[in-house]
């Protein structure tokens, strides 16, 4: 299926869901026949930006390379799904200006929720002074103000904020199902129900 690419640019905390609603969304969209690719934020800094630390300068580098990969990818038609915190507002004002079809989503949880997820510690890290310059404990994190789609986690499953993303992209008409797409979503929905 042509797509005329999009940036879905996934911003929020450590923890709030990014990475799982990323990955969600890309096995629903490439059901759907588009060519997708996620960038993960954890990813890309262990490859694309290796050596940044976390500076303000340092964590815009990281963004803005995240972004030019994200713009050569949809300007040759791919989706692309981007899970990186990006705590700056400017640096998201930046992306937005310069990406064509970019679209914020603020994968929106709070502190205490994003904490009582973490797996890997980081939280507890930063806390006992472990680790320096992390989101939301002494670094800042500058909300979206107008996010054009907002994932609220702490109460929406993942699988309720995928569908709320699907269907602001194909109320923008950037994705349409086939018909045989939506037949099959309908028996799905339909053994779902018995």
């Amino acid at each position: 299926m042509e797509s005329k690419g999009i940036v879905l640019w996934l911003t929020g905390l450590s923890g709030s869901g990014k990475t799982t609603i990323a990955k969600g969304l890309e096995r629903k969209l490439k059901g759907y026949g588009y060519l997708v690719e996620v960038l993960d934020g954890d990813v890309i800094r262990t490859n694309l930006s290796k050596g940044l630390g976390f500076s303000r300068e340092d964590r815009d580098i990281n963004i803005r390379r995240i972004g030019f990969v994200a713009n050569l990818l949809s300007r040759n038609g791919v989706v692309v799904i981007v899970a990186a915190i990006t705590p700056y507002r400017a640096a998201r004002d930046e992306l937005r200006k310069t990406t064509e079809n970019f679209i914020e989503v603020y994968v929106n949880a709070p502190l205490e929720v994003c904490e009582a997820r973490d797996i890997k510690g980081l939280y507890a890290m930063a806390r006992a002074g472990e680790i320096r310059a992390f989101t939301r404990i002494d670094d800042p994190y500058e909300e979206p103000h107008n996010p054009d789609i907002v994932c609220y986690t702490s109460i929406e499953s993942i699988k309720q904020s995928i569908a709320k993303v699907i269907a602001e992209l194909e109320r923008l008409n950037h994705i349409t199902k086939t018909p045989y797409q939506q037949s099959e979503e309908s028996k799905t929905l339909d053994v779902n129900a018995l």
